[in-house]
């Protein structure tokens, strides 16, 4: 469960306390706009270690330099930037190649969307390289509070009144108890990982099969996208969405509720004149999408119940721990398979014959072993495999964009550098040019499928940053990590990851 891309503020609410409400046995409606404080630290509090004290920044041997850049004139620079990298320089990549090239640095002041008249500081220091980028995960030297999608923060009322678990410091008291919620959600399905994950995209395959043999054509993003979606409810929650008053309808209900939150930092193929007074400049209503995220709430609140009473010990309300599962399964988890498994599928395509070849034998003969068996253990002997999935969270990670807020006065290297920057500050980090960093990585472009097999390949996994921190880290209360497979007994996003390439090397042997 990734806890930040797609990645927080114009919008300061105000959280008065407020009397709790008892549990009860079955579903409640949520209120949309009640403002809620458990989640939320009376201010922002942060480790004596790392407060705002009289530390010097640490040294350096590169020479330092001012941070190049600059932010342009009130309202008309942040929309300049916002209509380059939306619009004129051929999206968000070209926008930061031409920003590298301007000021012969990866690292630069900019602003990032939306600005006006969303976000009310829209200015960053950007970090667009793979040895100043980590810094963005230490969460020693950057606050994490209301980052998660950058320089603004969507409506609390499309979480129910709550700040959610992405948008917390680990410093704030509730982090830790909310992520202690989702280690038990992940430990308690991890049995049911593999066998849904195979249930769930076998329906999808066979699904196209018949759709492409009776009319022509499929579609693969709806399938992939319910296929998705009947996974994680029946191996995290042991429910089959089509049987319940949710039916078929849980993707297209999240689709609609994640455009409500990252709109502002999306382009949807609109005109510009439409998107830009749509999304860009002025908030979509919250109570548009009220009545989805009711049933999506009805859903998750009936299918979480043990889940749910792991909350109140730890001082959470049922209500509250409901919330964040729903951010945690349908805006983090789907997101990611929404975006994943299709781009793994591009990837494999792309790998041509031999690769395939490779992985066949490879997932074969391990199989073969282990008594026909699928089984985590069993994928941990498959070090192509493992290989390919690693190489396709690094050329094209699932959450491209990471901001965090200095704590301190810092000193940020990049290759040839040294940057001071000012407490206070907002760094960002694009994702895709850190882990495409050629100065790292041999080939940095292309797609090389055994790239991490081996003593000297396991050694570049430190340098593959696609959940909240380095590969090689693990994830714990105290940090911002995402949980992943084999950190967790089998649960998690690399566990389906790997999942998802075994599935389909089984599903081109059917002939597709």
């Amino acid at each position: 469960m990734a806890s930040s891309s797609l990645a927080l503020p114009s919008l300061q609410p105000q959280f008065p306390l407020q009397n709790r409400q008892s549990s009860r046995p079955f579903v409640r409606p949520y209120s949309s706009v009640r403002p809620i404080t458990a989640s939320v630290s009376e201010s922002p509090k942060v480790p004596a270690s790392s407060a705002s004290v009289a530390r010097p920044p640490e040294p350096t041997k590169l020479p330092i330099r001012e941070v190049p850049g600059d932010y342009g004139l009130p309202i008309i620079g942040p929309i300049k930037d916002r209509n380059d990298y939306f619009y004129t320089q051929g999206g968000r990549d070209e926008f930061f190649k031409s920003k590298i090239k301007k000021y012969q640095s990866t690292v630069f002041k900019t602003n990032m969307p939306p600005g006006p008249f969303i976000a009310s500081n829209p200015q960053v220091v950007a970090l667009l390289d793979g040895k100043s980028f980590p810094v963005l995960f230490d969460v020693s030297k950057v606050e994490k509070r209301d980052v998660f999608t950058g320089t603004y923060v969507p409506s609390l009322e499309l979480t129910g009144g709550y700040r959610v678990l992405s948008y917390l410091d680990p410093s704030e008291p509730h982090h830790g108890k909310l992520k202690k919620i989702m280690f038990h959600l992940l430990k308690s399905s991890r049995d049911r990982l593999i066998p849904e994950f195979s249930s769930s995209y076998n329906e999808m395959f066979e699904t196209l099969e018949k759709e492409i043999t009776s009319k022509g054509k499929a579609s693969f993003g709806d399938a992939n996208d319910q296929a998705a979606f009947n996974f994680l409810a029946r191996s995290l929650f042991g429910t089959n969405p089509a049987d319940t008053e949710l039916g078929r309808d849980g993707p297209s209900l999240i689709t609609k509720w994640t455009l409500f939150q990252l709109g502002p930092i999306l382009t949807i193929g609109l005109p510009k004149f439409i998107e830009e007074p749509l999304l860009h400049s002025n908030r979509l209503p919250p109570c548009l999408v009220k009545k989805d995220y009711q049933r999506l709430y009805d859903f998750f609140y009936s299918a979480s119940g043990t889940v749910l009473e792991e909350a109140a010990p730890m001082g959470v309300s049922r209500e509250e721990a409901c919330h964040n599962i729903i951010f945690a399964t349908c805006f983090n988890s789907f997101g990611g398979f929404k975006l994943f498994f299709p781009n793994m599928l591009k990837w494999l395509g792309r790998g041509g014959v031999k690769l395939h070849a490779e992985l066949a034998q490879e997932i074969r003969s391990v199989v073969k072993s282990n008594g026909g068996k699928v089984s985590m253990a069993a994928m941990e002997q498959m070090p192509l495999m493992k290989s390919v999935v690693y190489e396709a969270l690094r050329i094209d990670p699932p959450v491209p964009l990471q901001y965090g807020r200095a704590k301190r006065d810092l000193v940020i290297e990049s290759h040839n550098a040294a940057f001071k920057v000012k407490e206070g500050q907002m760094l960002f980090g694009f994702q895709p040019f850190a882990t495409r960093d050629p100065k790292i990585f041999e080939r940095a472009e292309e797609f090389v499928a055994d790239r991490f097999v081996g003593e000297e390949g396991e050694k570049m996994l430190k340098h593959v940053l696609w959940s909240n921190g380095p590969e090689t880290e693990s994830p714990t209360v105290e940090n911002k990590q995402t949980v992943r497979g084999e950190r967790f007994r089998g649960a998690g996003v690399q566990a389906t990851c790997r999942g998802a390439v075994f599935e389909i090397r089984f599903v081109w042997d059917r002939g597709w």
